[in-house]
């Protein structure tokens, strides 16, 4: 059982954010009054109840019940201020669709970019489904949140299924945000299908975007039950979309006689990092064709691929595809048949083609294949990742594979492994090397049933918040002032959605003391 009770009869919250409230950016970068009492003394982050952009009862209660189960006054201070943050501060805009005063629209904005991730929300939304139900009767409420992100995500897929962050919609009346419209205009971006640059802030195509809506949809389908919303919009477009996308995607480089087949999709960038550009004219480097895997030109990171068929994108596009059947057979049997073979094809070709036996550890999952034989032993902290794998729900950690391919990960052999006395965990190209991701740690800890493992993860994450009592997206491995990003709410609610998790399975590791 949950431990988690919500009192559905509490009064709702709601006011729009005053002009005079600082810039959380900014105010992310300072300490604030009061301190916790133990050696950390964090700060209190969060802003004045006046300046959260979403005020949720049942996000308050709570914070108030984990207050009487975590013991450390640091730690719960650290919570307090992260598992929040999303509500507190990203929900830029909620409310209806000027076409139809029925569909409820939501858009949940990053952090420090003010532009709507379809990863990233899904996430931060995924941070809350523990007190996600449909019997509360505020007007605020986490349901709203999640059904108007689903539906405005739904409406940008539906219209640009390869691109993976948007601008707000016309029905936010919210003005344009021009200096970051103009920083992409000066990157000089080329891509094809072209995109409308006033709905679009970026169009990098990433497979694991689009499985991140399907997330989103499986998570509030696996918490309410309720069917009947999927079908009253735009979410079966949206998912008939990604299908065909998918089947585009699993075209190779050649045809069967050797011509070489248009991509659907190309990109190219003005850049001096690899990672930012995308080879052989925007198509990537050739793949095999038509061997069950769907190709990805970005991961998580936002980086381009090496080998297109990028494999923890693949399993958590095969896991939520199948996941979200359930749904879609409610609305559209021959789609939700046609969604139910693709997946069971990927993993399939997953077992077949990710599978690849490493001279040190063994049968483990490469990160990249292109279906020649050409692999990519590494991982990235970014989720999904290879460590993410019992996370996505695609493998127990008990699977043997998984276990081979965890401890490749979580060793110097994977080239982004990142060591030092602040953290161990990986990083990945997107910052480089001796920057390693608190983001890996979390994973780490909610992916593993040994006690002194977590523990050891609950203080390198305690000590890597350079005193500012959040969760960075990235640290110096040796120096822990030297980091990335002090608004980063994906980071902040995982750090939270961790100490629910541990509440859950291992309530006697949060009632100890990490002084």
């Amino acid at each position: 059982m949950k431990w988690i009770q919500l009192v559905a009869s509490a009064v709702a919250v709601a006011a729009a954010v005053p002009s005079d409230c600082p810039e959380y950016e900014k105010y992310a970068r300072v300490g604030h009054a009061p301190y916790s009492s133990g050696r950390f003394k964090y700060p209190s982050q969060r802003p004045d109840e006046r300046c959260r952009s979403y005020v949720v009862p049942e996000v308050e209660q709570t914070i108030s019940k984990v207050g009487t189960l975590v013991k450390d006054p640091d730690l719960y201070r650290l919570f307090v201020n992260t598992w929040p943050n999303t509500v507190d501060t990203t929900v830029l805009w909620h409310g209806k669709a000027l076409d139809n005063p029925d569909e409820e629209l939501a858009f949940v904005i990053t952090g420090d970019i003010h532009a709507m991730w379809l990863r990233d929300s899904a996430n931060q939304l995924q941070s809350y489904k523990p007190i996600l139900n449909t019997t509360s009767h505020n007007n605020n409420n986490i349901a709203s949140l999640y059904r108007g992100t689903i539906n405005l995500q739904a409406r940008y897929i539906a219209k640009f299924p390869y691109c993976n962050a948007f601008l707000p919609p016309p029905d936010s009346r919210l003005p344009p945000n021009n200096h970051k419209r103009g920083l992409l205009a000066k990157r000089g971006d080329t891509v094809k299908p072209p995109y409308d640059p006033n709905q679009v802030w970026e169009c990098k195509y990433e497979l694991d975007s689009i499985s991140a809506f399907l997330q989103l949809s499986w998570d509030y389908y696996d918490a309410t039950k309720d069917a009947e919303f999927f079908g009253k919009f735009g979410w079966a477009d949206a998912v008939r979309a990604i299908l065909k996308l998918a089947m585009d995607m699993m075209q190779g480089t050649y045809t069967e006689d050797g011509h070489v087949n248009k991509s659907p999709y190309t990109w190219l960038r003005d850049a001096n990092s690899a990672t930012e550009t995308v080879s052989n004219g925007g198509a990537g480097n050739p793949v095999a064709g038509n061997i069950g895997l769907v190709r990805s030109f970005f991961r998580p990171s936002d980086d381009s691929t090496i080998y297109q068929y990028f494999i923890p994108a693949n399993m958590m596009f095969a896991r939520y595809l199948e996941a979200c059947v359930e749904v879609m057979e409610t609305i559209d049997k021959a789609t939700a048949s046609q969604m139910r073979d693709m997946a069971r094809g990927i993993e399939a070709a997953v077992q077949k083609f990710a599978i690849v036996n490493h001279p040190k550890f063994g049968p483990i999952f490469a990160f990249e294949v292109d279906g020649f034989g050409s692999h990519n032993f590494m991982d990235d902290a970014n989720i999904p990742s290879l460590l993410s794998i019992p996370h996505l729900g695609f493998r127990p950690n008990t699977d043997k594979v998984y276990q081979r391919t965890r401890d490749f990960v979580l060793s110097r052999s994977n080239p982004y492994y990142g060591s030092g006395p602040v953290l161990n965990s990986t990083g990945g190209p997107h910052l480089g090397p001796g920057m390693a991701w608190p983001m890996a740690v979390i994973m780490q800890t909610m992916t593993s049933d040994n006690d002194e493992e977590i523990v050891h993860g609950i203080r390198q994450l305690m000590g890597s918040t350079s005193k500012l009592g959040l969760v960075h997206e990235s640290v110096n491995t040796w120096d822990d002032s030297k980091w990335t990003r002090s608004w980063f709410a994906w980071a902040n609610g995982l750090f939270g959605q961790m100490v629910l998790d541990l509440l859950d399975r291992k309530p006697h590791l949060l009632a100890k003391s990490y002084q």
